[in-house]
């Protein structure tokens, strides 16, 4: 790696395919809408049969973040696994496409690439099944020590906690990143995400993790409380810096012993919430690695997942940078 990277992120490694939907298909499939389902390679065949016209593009939660952050003028690695099929190779081409620095082996054999089947329904909301295949065989031996230690920030996507050899490289990057004096960021990544790992995410929150990312379902689901506030005040302290997002209630930054509120960007037409936390992720890391203070670089992660969600898919197709330069002035 010929230049130290502003921020390496470890995720799966997924194609999304993604179709507009009514929430009665949901209701006869038995979705659970707004959220993020496993499913094994027979229900995936079904589903994408059942999918209305889709449209395919690279995608997992840490690799949308980094090409946010590539977007917005940053330096990104991405660290994941996919199979050498047409699918890791429209994945691959994509995310150096974006800018992003990506070296990880394909596999060669077993289980195929990884792929997200989002259903958007009218209101925007997005209910994803996700396929992972060739992700979960991320494992420590994927894990670029000299990438890592170089790294201002390593992120780390919850998603990923789903299977024991990715937590493994989970916490080998970890390691590393706190070793050579880094920063070590972590993403919830989704309410039933945190339900199906409350305990180990409160002890990495307690542990390895300095910046925290979720939302107001995810942060109240890792406390088991109802109310906002009581997950303010459960999470205050236990981590360098939190940045949680409330839709379009803005988000509110919890660092240095202050409690920030920032508001959402306005949007003229929300068309796909998918992917707008990956984006807010993108500009808050990218602003904290170029120096800003924690308040403003969720402001221009604001700005990011507005453009991220006022269009279908998970990645900008606006150049960021420079719509920062605009809003920011």
């Amino acid at each position: 790696m010929s230049q130290a990277q502003d921020v390496v992120g470890l995720g799966n490694a997924i194609v999304d395919v993604i179709a507009h939907a009514e929430d009665a298909f949901l209701a006869a499939e038995g979705m659970a809408k707004g959220a993020m389902t496993l499913i094994e390679a027979e229900r995936a065949e079904t589903l994408y049969a059942r999918m209305g016209p889709g449209v395919e593009s690279s995608g997992g939660s840490a690799a949308n973040t980094m090409a946010g952050i590539a977007a917005l003028g940053g330096r990104a690695a991405f660290i994941g696994k996919v199979k050498d099929d047409q699918l890791g190779a429209i994945f691959a081409h994509d995310i150096r496409a974006a800018g992003v620095a990506f070296r990880t082996r394909p596999a060669r054999g077993g289980a195929p690439t990884a792929r997200c089947l989002i259903f958007v329904t009218p209101d925007a909301q997005r209910t994803m099944n996700t396929y992972l295949g060739a992700s979960v065989e991320l494992g420590p031996e994927d894990v670029d020590e000299a990438l890592i230690a170089a790294a201002q920030v390593t992120y780390l996507e919850g998603y990923l906690w789903d299977r024991p050899r990715a937590k493994d490289a989970f916490r080998k990057a970890a390691r590393i990143a706190h070793e050579a004096g880094r920063k070590v960021a972590l993403t919830l990544s989704d309410p039933f995400c945190v339900e199906r790992h409350r305990a180990e995410f409160q002890e990495l929150v307690r542990g390895p993790v300095d910046i925290l990312f979720a939302n107001e379902a995810e942060i109240r689901a890792l406390w088991q409380v109802r109310d906002f506030d009581a997950a303010l005040s459960a999470t205050r302290g236990l981590v360098q810096i939190a940045a949680l997002t409330r839709s379009e209630k803005g988000s509110v930054v919890l660092s240095n012993g202050k409690t920030e509120s920032v508001p959402a960007e306005p949007v003229q037409r929300v068309v796909d919430t998918t992917g707008a936390g990956d984006l807010f992720a993108a500009g808050f890391l990218h602003g904290l690695t170029q120096g800003r203070p924690p308040a403003e670089a969720a402001r221009i992660g604001a700005i990011a997942a507005a453009e991220v969600i006022a269009h279908v898919g998970a990645r900008p197709e606006r150049p960021l940078k420079a719509l920062v330069a605009e809003r920011l002035g």
